[in-house]
C-alpha cells in the first residue's frame, strides 16, 4: 500500500519529469490562450491537460508518447476552436457564451440571477471582494464567460455602456 517497487518510483520520476517538461514546452509554443479561462472550451482543455498529465504519471498502462500525443491533440483542438471562433461569427456564437448582467446600478436582476443560478450572497461576496460596501455603490456585477463575477464601480458615462457593451441584459433595464 505504501510502497510497491523502486522501479515504479523511478518510472514516476522519469516519466513525470519528461511529461512535465514536454507540457511546459508545448504550452510555450502554443501560446497563452491554451491555458486561458476565456470560455468553457478553454477550461475543458486546462482540466483535460491536468488529467492527462496525472494519468501519464500514475498509470503504467499509458506510455509517455501516448500522453504527449494527447497533449498535442488537446492543444491543437483548442487552437482550432479559437482560430475558428475568431474567423467565423457563427462558430463563435456556437462555442462561446455571453457575459450576463446580474446587478445594474445597485439593483439586483432577479430573473438573470435565477437563469444563471447565482445567489444574492454570491454577488454580495463579489462586491465585498472588490471593496464595495453597498450594492447601490456598484454600477454593475457581471457573470463573465469564465464563471467569474466582475464588479464595475462608479456610474456609466452618459449614453454609453462602456465596459458593459455586449453584456446580456444591458438593454433590458
Amino acid at each position: 500500500m505504501f510502497f510497491d517497487t523502486w522501479f515504479g518510483l523511478l518510472r514516476v520520476v522519469v516519466v513525470g519529469t519528461l511529461a512535465y517538461a514536454s507540457l511546459v514546452l508545448l504550452l510555450r509554443v502554443s501560446g497563452k490562450r491554451t491555458l486561458s479561462k476565456l470560455n468553457a472550451f478553454d477550461l475543458i482543455v486546462t482540466v483535460a491537460l491536468g488529467s492527462t498529465l496525472a494519468t501519464v504519471l500514475l498509470s503504467k498502462s499509458v506510455a509517455l508518447v501516448e500522453g504527449l500525443a494527447a497533449f498535442v491533440l488537446l492543444a491543437g483542438l483548442q487552437y482550432l476552436v479559437a482560430w475558428l471562433s475568431v474567423r467565423s461569427a457563427r462558430f463563435g456564437d456556437l462555442v462561446k457564451s455571453e457575459p450576463s448582467l446580474l446587478l445594474h446600478q445597485g439593483r439586483f436582476l432577479d430573473t438573470a440571477m435565477a437563469a444563471e443560478r447565482v445567489t444574492r450572497a454570491e454577488i454580495l461576496a463579489a462586491l465585498r471582494g472588490s471593496g464595495v460596501a453597498d450594492p447601490r455603490q456598484a454600477a454593475a456585477v457581471v457573470l463573465e464567460t469564465d464563471g467569474s463575477l466582475s464588479v464595475i464601480q462608479g456610474k456609466p458615462m452618459d449614453g454609453g455602456d462602456g465596459s458593459l457593451a455586449g453584456v446580456d441584459g444591458t438593454r433590458d433595464g
